[in-house]
């Protein structure tokens, strides 16, 4: 079964240096989905460590629960986040959401 459109939570506003949580679930496909999350349409890795532009980035990614936590966020984690589910019958995508650092 195909996932239906997510549900994403992303905080509107986090002071510098806060931790910040942003949420993405939906419960309809089968087998159930993994997540992915973008940040202006880009990608973001599950690892940090390989990526070049994200090393100054301190965020975790649980494909399983759809969790992205930034342990301590600054200023270039503002953007617009959204979240896909993807399984084998396919995949949806949320609405992208605005975060201010």
């Amino acid at each position: 079964v195909k996932p239906v459109t997510p549900r994403c939570i992303v905080p509107k506003a986090i002071p510098v240096g806060k931790t910040a949580s942003l949420h993405c679930h939906e419960n309809e496909g089968y087998p159930k989905s993994t997540y992915s999350w973008y940040r202006n349409s880009e990608p973001l890795s599950p690892d940090t460590r390989s990526n070049a532009k994200l090393q100054n980035s301190s965020y975790t990614i649980n494909p399983t629960t759809g969790t992205l936590v930034f342990h301590a966020v600054h200023k270039g984690d503002t953007g617009r986040y959204s979240c896909i589910a993807t399984n084998d019958a396919g995949f949806a995508k949320c609405e992208e959401q605005e975060m201010e650092v």
